[in-house]
């Protein structure tokens, strides 16, 4: 039977300190809608909306 490993890189609160967001934006060259993905800090995320 195999192990399962779990590895985990979150320590307490020090990986849960960025967050991925994603926006939809209209492109300027063909009028279609595209996905602006970035990680941005938790303080940041309502400036990245804006």
């Amino acid at each position: 039977m195999a192990k399962k490993a779990v590895a985990t890189l979150q320590t307490g609160n020090a990986g849960r300190t960025h967050s991925k967001v994603i926006k939809m934006v209209k492109s300027p060259k063909t009028g279609a809608y595209i996905f602006q993905e970035e990680v941005v800090e938790n303080e940041k995320v309502n400036s990245f909306f804006k």
